[in-house]
């Protein structure tokens, strides 16, 4: 197969995506500290699936790396003290890189069953405009919110608004145990007209607002195809406005719908600036594992602004890289002002950070300096690194601090399966951007293999399904040039 002919096999970009440069190599001496803001998010995975499923390889920007590893649930330790969540490390040899290592950090919040949660006032906000009239758009919308409906409790209340060329209120806020009429509601909705999701947004944060639940669980969730072509579609004056009404205790959910003119840029953004998460719903599976598996991770946030700091000790740690978290990315001192804005941590969610790094005394990316200036370096040997955490608990404005040292020693136990498959994750998304230039010489074949051999315990089926991914792109991939 020719390369031109091979590129065809690759999605159109008639989609919105937002494409960031990967995160850079930072020599030790030079920057020992790393500062990122987590993210739960799980869209870029189910998408990149949807592409791969319909036979094309995704574009660049839909892939995001620690949304995809972050798909995947790990068995990583709950809290063991008064903390929202528990904090692992792990280290262990490159699969891509006999010279480097990878640093896995692993944090598990608390868990909470539905029942056990707040309250919740849910606000459901609606596309019906005509870019939602097809089998991946309102019928699959419709299909999603029954399934949230089936988990309503008594004390739960929902309203539904929607959106075309103009907005309306389709159900004031109901009781959870009137789940006929909520149904009813959402099966007389159809698609047709343009798009005004301005105006869609601000009347469901006025319901927001009609149906609030002092201490409760208030929440927009936006099902979209993020398409907004009509009206105020400033996407600044979008942000600001899920900004500002974040500040009053309602947070907005992005649920992406929808192929050919999604707009993932607008949906995945919208989400970090109104508190919420971003998921992409591609079949009603997904469906179930946003919205009924994992429901309590949807919906009741555990701990506000939750930062990651790494510092690297320059006695055991030459270079590092940070893969993915690339629109996380904060300033070092951002870490100790509570007034930066960070990610929110639902109950149960698990997230995952991995850290490329090159041991002292290992080839590393970088030319050495002719002119070094690094001071020598008197640090604790016995640490190959510093983790530091900071968050809000959810009653306070003011931050917490969390200290974990990652110690250099090696780890006697051959790596973990969560550390393995994490890493044939974290390769493939790599691969799909398609310049092997941090992977080198390792093939789709070989990160199918790592995922086929760290699979362990699957009980969704999860990650024998991203083996099938993983195949399917070496199906569609190109030959590499000669």
């Amino acid at each position: 197969m020719s390369d031109s002919v091979a590129m065809q096999y690759r999605a159109e970009p008639r989609e919105q995506y937002q494409t960031l440069p990967d995160n850079p190599v930072h020599s030790v001496a030079e920057t020992p500290v790393s500062t990122f803001s987590v993210d739960v998010d799980t869209g870029s995975y189910a998408n990149v699936r949807r592409f791969l499923n319909q036979g094309s390889l995704p574009p660049d920007g839909a892939v995001r790396l620690e949304e995809m590893v972050n798909y995947f649930p790990y068995d990583y330790p709950l809290p063991t003290d008064s903390s929202p969540f528990g904090v692992t490390t792990e280290v262990a040899p490159t699969p891509w890189n006999s010279h480097t290592r990878l640093l896995r950090i692993g944090i598990k919040a608390s868990d909470r069953a539905v029942a056990d949660l707040a309250p919740a006032n849910l606000v459901f906000l609606v596309d019906v405009s005509g870019s939602m009239d097809r089998r991946e758009g309102l019928p699959l919308v419709k299909s999603t919110l029954k399934l949230l409906v089936d988990q309503l409790r008594d004390q739960d209340r929902v309203s539904l608004v929607v959106y075309a060329g103009e907005s309306r209120v389709v159900l004031k806020p109901t009781s959870g145990r009137d789940k006929t009429r909520i149904r009813n509601a959402i099966d007389q909705l159809t698609a047709g007209g343009s798009t005004a999701g301005a105006s869609g947004i601000e009347l469901a944060y006025q319901m927001a607002r009609e149906g609030f639940i002092d201490k409760g669980i208030n929440r927009i969730l936006l099902a979209t195809d993020g398409d907004f072509n009509v009206g105020v579609s400033d996407f600044d004056s979008l942000k600001q406005m899920a900004v500002d009404q974040r500040k009053s205790g309602v947070s907005l959910t992005t649920l992406g719908f929808g192929v050919d003119n999604y707009n993932e840029h607008v949906m995945e953004q919208l989400a970090d600036a109104g508190d919420g998460n971003y998921a992409y719903i591609d079949n009603l599976r997904e469906a179930r594992k946003v919205l009924v598996d994992q429901l309590s991770s949807t919906l009741a946030v555990v701990a506000k602004d939750v930062k990651l700091q790494v510092e690297f000790n320059p006695a055991q740690v030459s270079e590092y890289r940070l893969l993915g978290y690339e629109n996380r990315a904060l300033k070092r001192e951002d870490f100790n002002n509570d007034k930066v804005d960070a990610g929110e941590i639902g109950a149960g969610h698990t997230v995952t950070a991995l850290y490329e790094i090159v041991p002292k005394g290992q080839p590393g990316w970088l030319e050495p300096l002719r002119y070094s200036s690094a001071p020598k370096v008197e640090a604790k040997t016995a640490e190959l690194a510093m983790l530091r955490v900071r968050y809000k608990p959810l009653d306070s404005a003011d931050s917490k601090l969390i200290e974990h040292p990652i110690s250099s020693a090696p780890n006697s136990a051959k790596p973990s399966d969560d550390l393995r498959f994490s890493a044939a994750v974290a390769a493939f998304a790599q691969q799909l951007k398609g310049d092997g230039r941090y992977t080198g010489s390792m093939s789709l074949n070989d990160t199918a293999a790592l995922a086929r051999a760290a699979r362990g315990d699957d009980p969704f089926g999860l990650r024998g399904e991203f083996v099938q991914l993983v195949e399917l792109a070496q199906s569609l991939q190109a030959p590499a040039k000669h």
